[in-house]
């Protein structure tokens, strides 16, 4: 491959990636302001500088934007949420500080906070995607550390991974609805019922 046609490729992946972005930004843009529902491809091609066609290059529909728009953010909390994780010291740091950083990510960043509250009921539909089985299997993961290093208790991984992901899903969409949102009572609430939880099935209790 010559200099100039390894310089053309750079240009044209780099071109490609910050159309892909641009269509990523408008599309959190419009999915947070309208919805998922009512907005279309031609709203979000409009808060762009792309020709109309050009989507369809990046996407081939609506729903496969609003995953990626997800994805993109999913990954953003889940990198904070793991690092939190991974410097706690007892269960109890480490159930708060998982859901702690879950909540004040969602209150913290304005887009992300009108996307969950415009949005809740399709995220919620889509809760078997892997944008959120990512989040359930690295939490299982850190859990199955936790124990082997005494900080949990021995307890099924996969189903309080899938339970606390679930919780954290839920409980952000009650708390977004509130002005303002209550990060602190978010995540005592949600902390307390799986402290207990978690000390319960690791104990062997069942009554």
């Amino acid at each position: 491959m010559t200099i100039a046609a390894d310089q053309h490729g750079g240009r044209r992946a780099a071109t490609k990636a910050a159309n892909r972005a641009a269509i990523l930004d408008a599309a959190r843009a419009v999915f947070a302001e309208v919805g998922f529902g009512s907005a279309s491809v031609r709203d979000i091609i409009r808060r762009t500088d792309l020709a109309s066609g050009t989507f369809y290059n990046y996407f081939p529909d609506k729903e496969s934007l609003f995953r990626a728009v997800l994805e993109e953010s999913a990954e953003k909390v889940r990198a904070r949420v793991q690092a939190a994780r991974r410097e706690a010291g007892s269960l109890e740091e480490f159930v708060t500080a998982g859901f702690g950083e879950y909540f004040s990510f969602l209150a913290d960043d304005p887009e992300a906070f009108a996307l969950m509250r415009r949005n809740s009921g399709t995220i919620r539909a889509m809760f078997d995607q892997p944008v959120f089985g990512a989040g359930i299997d690295e939490l299982a993961a850190d859990l199955r550390t936790a124990m082997k290093i005494g900080i949990v208790p021995r307890v099924d991984a996969e189903y309080a991974a899938a339970a606390m992901v679930g919780a954290a899903l839920e409980v952000g969409v009650a708390m977004i609805q509130r002005e303002p949102p209550d990060v602190a009572g978010a995540t005592r609430f949600a902390a307390s019922v799986f402290l207990g939880g978690i000390e319960r099935l690791g104990d062997g209790s069942t009554t």
